[in-house]
């Protein structure tokens, strides 16, 4: 979702990715090298009170404001050098479909999606900013990714990047900047697969097949974990973190009582990837199979968690590294614990200014 004002004057000023997530912020700003590799200027991350955003709308812009300022004063690693920014909005409060539609007009086209993806959002589309991306046009019809967002979750955003100075020019899913990575990285060869998002409270999970088929979120991520870790094996927060990033789901001592505290939180993850697995491989007359799955963000990095997605799908798994294509520019190197945190701010500042500038 691209910013109301456009204009081409400025196309080619830099941008930099600010990821608000559910208890952590991340700012990241690259420069493009080649086509494969990017330099890193800037990378960091801060707290956040999630209390400050209610719902996907940020309700208390002095904190989000104070928060964010921190983020630039003390954590940045190198530095930014442009106002202009791309945003995430959360996408367990965005709405994404894919449609078939009669092949007609390009000009008739945004139009035509506008009056279908009215059918199947339970919002009235005046209170909605939507987007959408061609995903294949055939002999006879079109394939359309529709992806739409309350204003007034857009409009939180937008106001708090003007009370801080910034340019807002973008605004986009967590799992779309995080299909934009993937993209990015050669690993993927074209295979299609199953995108997993792990996050704190939640997991953004895809399909991807050349672009982003299907997406949804469910109510399932690493500080979950933590919580039924606590409850279960009668610990500490701070324990059960421990237990988790230490142990997680391999071998040890505790292994049998950390499976089944998680086991809820995990059969839930597994039963929605296999659900859209099979939304994907029975749509249409499509003869594709999904071909691997890829875990990534903060969550990802639990011990074991890989083997048991292969045990429980029968599916090959690796975790996707954000700073695989980054030439960290003599930087100080991120910690390995926060490596997977820059996820979705990497994609987005791979975001390209004639994107949105065209």
């Amino acid at each position: 979702m691209g910013g109301q004002n456009k204009t081409l004057i400025f196309k080619d000023k830099p941008i930099f990715g600010l990821d608000i997530g559910s208890s952590t912020l991340k700012i990241m700003q690259l420069s493009e090298v080649d086509k494969k590799t990017c330099k890193l200027q800037a990378y960091g991350v801060g707290k956040l009170d999630h209390n400050a955003i209610k719902d996907g709308v940020i309700e208390d812009f002095d904190t989000m404001a104070k928060s964010v300022g921190e983020l630039f004063q003390n954590k940045i690693v190198g530095k930014i050098t442009t106002s202009r920014v791309a945003m995430t909005v959360p996408s367990n409060h965005t709405f994404s479909k894919v449609l078939t539609l009669p092949k007609i007009k390009p000009s008739q086209l945004s139009e035509a999606v506008a009056m279908e993806s009215e059918q199947y959002i339970p919002m009235a589309f005046a209170d909605l900013y939507f987007d959408y991306s061609v995903i294949e046009t055939r002999k006879d019809d079109i394939e359309v990714l529709v992806v739409a967002s309350p204003r007034k979750i857009v409009d939180s955003y937008m106001a708090l990047a003007r009370m801080l100075g910034l340019e807002p020019i973008a605004f986009e899913t967590n799992i779309g900047a995080v299909a934009r990575l993937f993209e990015k990285q050669d690993q993927h060869n074209a295979v299609p697969s199953v995108l997993i998002d792990i996050g704190s409270y939640s997991s953004d999970i895809t399909i991807h097949d050349k672009t982003m088929i299907v997406t949804n979120t469910i109510p399932t991520g690493g500080e979950m974990f933590t919580d039924r870790l606590t409850s279960s094996l009668s610990v500490s927060q701070e324990e059960a973190h421990i237990i988790k990033t230490k142990y997680g789901l391999s071998k040890s001592k505790k292994q049998s009582q950390v499976l089944k505290a998680m086991e809820p939180e995990l059969e839930q993850l597994v039963k929605e990837i296999k659900r859209m697995i099979r939304y994907y491989e029975d749509r249409g007359d499509k003869k594709s199979k999904i071909g691997q799955i890829v875990t990534m963000g903060g969550g990802a990095n639990m011990q074991g968690l890989s083997e048991y997605i292969i045990n429980s799908l029968r599916l090959p798994v690796r975790t996707c590294d954000p700073w695989q294509n980054i030439d960290l520019n003599k930087l100080q190197h991120p910690t390995q614990m926060e490596r997977s945190m820059y996820v979705t701010v990497a994609g987005l500042a791979l975001i390209d200014s004639k994107e949105i500038f065209s």
